[in-house]
């Protein structure tokens, strides 16, 4: 972002009676940062009044909230740098003075109900008299640093809960095989199950047998299977 520069001019009274003026000049070399970096101030005050004045510069926050017609602004002073004493018909120059910006919310410009600014304020402080203010605009954003640690640290995370969720999900059992793929083709049973009436005779008190022909099977074969909640084998 390009330079920002401003000045300042006040004519100074005592008591109804004119008393010389101060004069400020300010330029800072761009109007973005980001939290933790310095902001290098360049400035030139005049005092030609008859009282002592204190140059000084703050980083103030403002925020504005709109709603159902409604405004309301609340202005925060988050840091602050002041130089020299100024007295009568001196000057004072700043190069290279610094102010670093603190751990703060980025700008939000573009919002129809919430707007947070910044700005750098410049001031010279004059007893019994009000500041001359200075105030250069300011545009906060987030560090590239801060979004690629946070975005690694969320990762590192859901790579560890999910191996939490693979180490707690227990193993599935394996099926036991196949009883026809086990029993081989003469031991099957190809005669009906059924029980069969057996033939009677003419004679009408005759019983009437009913049986079932006897079949040997193979044994299935030998499993194992294990309890998930018990961690025991049921064979």
């Amino acid at each position: 972002m390009c330079p920002i520069s401003g000045k300042k001019h006040k004519k100074m009274t005592c008591l109804l009676f004119p008393d010389g003026h101060i004069s400020m000049s300010a330029s800072i070399n761009r109007k973005g940062f980001c939290e933790g970096e310095e902001i290098c101030i360049s400035a030139d005050f005049e005092n030609t009044c008859s009282r002592i004045a204190v140059p000084k510069a703050a980083i103030v926050a403002k925020h504005t909230y709109l709603a159902n017609g409604l405004t309301k602004v609340f202005t925060q002073k988050l840091c602050s740098v002041r130089g020299n004493h100024i007295i009568s018909g001196m000057t004072d120059s700043w190069r290279g003075k610094s102010i670093r910006v603190p751990k703060i919310k980025p700008s939000i410009l573009g919002c129809n109900i919430l707007r947070v600014e910044y700005s750098l304020l410049v001031y010279v402080s004059v007893p019994a008299a009000k500041k001359v203010i200075l105030d250069l605009p300011l545009v906060i954003g987030s560090s590239s640093s801060g979004l690629s640690s946070r975005s690694s640290s969320m990762a590192s995370q859901a790579s560890s809960e999910m191996s939490w969720v693979e180490l707690n999900i227990p193993g599935t059992p394996e099926a036991p095989p196949c009883y026809l793929d086990i029993i081989p083709e003469d031991h099957r049973l190809e005669s009906p199950t059924a029980p069969l009436i057996d033939e009677f005779d003419s004679i009408c008190d005759s019983p009437i047998f009913m049986y079932a022909p006897e079949f040997k099977f193979m044994p299935p074969p030998t499993y194992t299977e294990v309890d998930a909640n018990k961690n025991t084998c049921v064979r």
